[in-house]
């Protein structure tokens, strides 16, 4: 096993070299290697929950003044303009969230070394990486943009946003394999811990528990391939659509409602019109849950023994107890079976315990660099009797303690749960009833058509309806106790999917 100086002078070339390094990183990184975003999301949060939707905008605009913005920032505000159903200026925001999705699915398939972490990452924290977005978020980007064409009534675009979604699975897949192979291989020959079972108090039953390791991946969800079989359905492709709810039922098992949708697909696509309209409902409760950086010792070796330094990682906390109700009630007549179709949560969880391997590779690099350097700057200080060593020292030790902190960026206001419920029923206006742990909620919508998706949205006293652009609502996306007005737009009409190459960004 590699000792400490031996890895410090492969990583820092000695410690003036890392002393150097580390002032110069820390300068051109300015502010973000100190930002937390959980702190800078909680208002923004409270006032989406409240109901005050432009207060919330406001607030996310306060925290991303310059001139760039990156990925996280046009997650989060088209969510926010989605759920006011400013359905174009949504849109529009991913859409150049997607360019940014784009850009790294290029690179990833043309050439995946300029993916990985600078020396900035290695130096001071992974902070100051570029953020590219975790695997599912890029997924449920593409989910969500799909939705947002089907209340828009453009099923031609879903439908590109949905190939888009299988091609990006693909890409993710291979890269993620290769990926782990280089972790293990390189964490090998430094002889680094990888493993987040070994460090002394980390929560491991948050990231490492039965309903985690059963999902498959961390990025594929069951309600985006059940929307691929309702858009293809819907577009009268039936051979397209049986895939997609096929591999809805492999992701989320045991569903009757998944299954009822591939097995009735032949009936549901040569059934007459007969005034009836196939509704999916997509619901979705609470928040995704926040990442928080928390301080562990971990043990890294330093000239034959083992010296204990504080490292930080990221923890997942749930910033929500979500809830989905068991049926959604039609006209105080029928009732749907609302189904668990995917957990954000779950998924989110799933991405750190994979992502953690790179996360303390990096960790033990960046702590072994620091730590040789305080080293080689106390020794050198003692042994020349140097005032001016000693102020260099204790400055690489203060410096190191302050910008040792985890990343927490992730895409905050996705849902923490989703379900869905599906029923054919009249066109026309209709009420739709739902019990909360607030009590009933309803709403009125009038709905045409042959298809239609109406998304609902469950946040503590708030319920938000999504519904198709083209119905005329009754009730409507105002909070049920704030009386709050969908905002208006102010930007274009809605963008269509293209895609090509773009050039990755980074902030200046």
């Amino acid at each position: 096993m590699p000792d400490l100086l031996s890895v410090s002078r492969h990583y820092a070339g000695g410690w003036r070299c890392a002393l150097h390094a580390f002032g110069l990183v820390l300068c051109l990184s300015g502010c973000a290697a100190f930002r937390s975003y959980d702190n800078e999301m909680h208002k923004t949060l409270d006032q989406t929950s409240s109901g005050n939707l432009d207060r919330a905008i406001e607030v996310l605009e306060s925290n991303n003044r310059g001139d760039f913005k990156d990925l996280l920032y046009y997650f989060e505000l088209g969510m926010l303009q989605r759920l006011g159903d400013r359905y174009p200026d949504s849109q529009k925001s991913w859409m150049s969230a997607n360019a940014y999705v784009q850009a790294w699915e290029h690179t990833a398939q043309t050439n995946p070394s300029k993916l990985l972490p600078g020396a900035a990452s290695y130096l001071i924290n992974d902070k100051v990486r570029t953020y590219e977005g975790h695997d599912y978020e890029k997924v449920m980007l593409l989910t969500y943009i799909a939705l947002n064409f089907l209340a828009m009534g453009e099923y031609e675009n879903a439908r590109v946003a949905i190939k888009q979604t299988h091609e990006l699975e693909a890409v993710i897949a291979e890269l993620r394999r290769k990926e782990i192979v280089e972790v293990e291989q390189d964490a090998q020959k430094r002889g680094a811990r990888t493993s987040f079972k070994e460090l002394n108090g980390y929560p491991v039953q948050t990231i490492d528990n039965p309903a985690v390791n059963a999902l498959k991946n961390s990025y594929q969800s069951a309600l985006s391939h059940y929307l691929a079989g309702f858009v293809y359905e819907s577009l009268g492709e039936p051979s397209l659509a049986a895939p997609g709810y096929r591999l809805a039922n492999e992701l989320q098992p045991n569903q009757p409602l998944l299954e009822e949708a591939l097995s009735g697909l032949e009936q549901r696509v040569s059934a007459p019109d007969a005034g009836l309209i196939d509704v999916l409902f997509v619901i979705g409760s609470g928040m995704a849950p926040a990442l928080q950086s928390r301080q562990f010792r971990l043990p890294i070796p330093a000239y034959g023994t083992l010296v204990i330094l504080p490292v930080a990682f990221p923890v997942m906390v749930p910033t929500s107890t979500p809830y989905l109700p068991g049926q959604l009630k039609l006209d105080d007549e029928q009732l749907l079976t609302v189904a668990p179709i995917t957990s954000i949560d779950l998924m989110a969880r799933r991405a750190l315990k994979d992502d953690m391997p790179g996360i303390m590779l990096r960790a033990a690099i960046r702590t072994t660099a620091k730590g040789v350097a305080q080293y080689q700057l106390q020794h050198q200080g003692q042994k020349q009797d140097n005032a001016a060593l000693a102020i260099a020292a204790l400055a690489m030790t203060l410096g190191s303690v302050v910008t040792e902190s985890a990343d927490e960026r992730t895409w905050r206001t996705l849902p923490s749960e989703i379900a869905i419920a599906r029923g054919r029923i009249p066109v026309g206006k209709h009420t739709i009833t739902l019990q909360t742990p607030e009590g009933v909620r309803s709403v009125q919508l009038n709905l045409s058509g042959r298809y239609a998706v109406v998304d609902l949205r469950l946040l503590q006293r708030q319920l938000y309806v999504q519904p198709p652009e083209v119905a005329v609502r009754e009730g409507g996306q105002q909070p049920t106790d704030a009386g709050v007005a969908p905002a208006p737009s102010t930007g274009g009409g809605p963008e269509t999917l293209k895609q090509q190459p773009h050039t990755m960004e980074t902030p200046k």
